[in-house]
């Protein structure tokens, strides 16, 4: 897919599905603005990897959750290329625990930056898109916000929410040549499945038909697509990627 003259935002892009977003952007050919919350060692080597695909790079530390971060990564992009044509809400937490135990914090913590860090972000963005009467934007829900999962009400809600959002900014944005879809990831080799326990990957992998966790690699693909020119007539969809778990 060519990416050629577009730039591309992508929240959370120093590690993981966000840094292999970027790098599968990037070799389309498309300039590169992400936000990093606070690891700027692995910002900096997301930066380094773009840039050696030929690619102009920046990255924005920063809470999507705040509106003022999501203005100096919008005001960057924009600043640098002047027009914003993909944006990728890959920004992501858990604080996970079972409903009865788990603190108020922990909740409002998980629903901030996952579900009003993509509500921030696509508001602003999409108005610059408007008036481009263009645009592509891609929201990573999980497969956690299709069908729950014990111990995650937090993250499930959230990752809820952004299913219900794409949607209704579907419906707003259509008639001006805006796309705005989701992808549903199921378990990625991640660094947050890297921290389970063998016993309960091993207990994950036998739950999927495929017999496998996905790769980072697996969800950049399709967020490619849905950002691409073949999906313009694609808008309002949730795109699985879960090995079949959700069949």
């Amino acid at each position: 897919m060519s990416f050629a003259n577009q730039t591309a935002v992508v929240t959370g892009g120093s590690r993981g599905i966000g840094r292999a977003v970027c790098l599968t952007l990037a070799r389309g050919g498309a300039n590169i603005i992400f936000s990093y919350a606070g690891n700027t060692a692995a910002a900096e080597e997301t930066v380094s990897a773009v840039r050696s695909l030929g690619a102009a790079c920046a990255a924005v530390r920063g809470d999507v959750s705040q509106s003022g971060c999501v203005k100096e990564l919008v005001d960057t992009a924009m600043e640098a290329f002047g027009r914003i044509d993909i944006l990728v809400n890959n920004a992501g937490i858990t604080r996970d625990g079972l409903l009865m135990t788990m603190k108020e914090p922990d909740f409002d913590a998980v629903v901030d930056t996952n579900l009003r860090g993509t509500f921030l972000t696509m508001k602003a963005v999409s108005r610059i898109m408007l008036r481009q009467r263009s645009g592509r934007i891609v929201n990573v829900s999980s497969v956690v916000g299709l069908h729950g999962n014990a111990g995650q009400v937090n993250y499930a809600a959230s990752k809820a929410g952004i299913l219900g959002m794409t949607k209704s900014a579907a419906k707003e944005l259509a008639s001006r040549g805006i796309t705005v879809n989701a992808v549903a990831p199921g378990f990625i080799e991640t660094d947050m499945t890297a921290e389970l326990p063998e016993e309960a990957k091993s207990a994950l992998v036998r739950s999927i038909p495929m017999g496998t966790l996905g790769r980072a690699e697996d969800v950049a693909a399709a967020v490619a697509f849905l950002s691409g020119s073949e999906a313009g007539y694609i808008t309002g969809q949730v795109l699985g990627i879960d090995g079949g778990m959700g069949m």
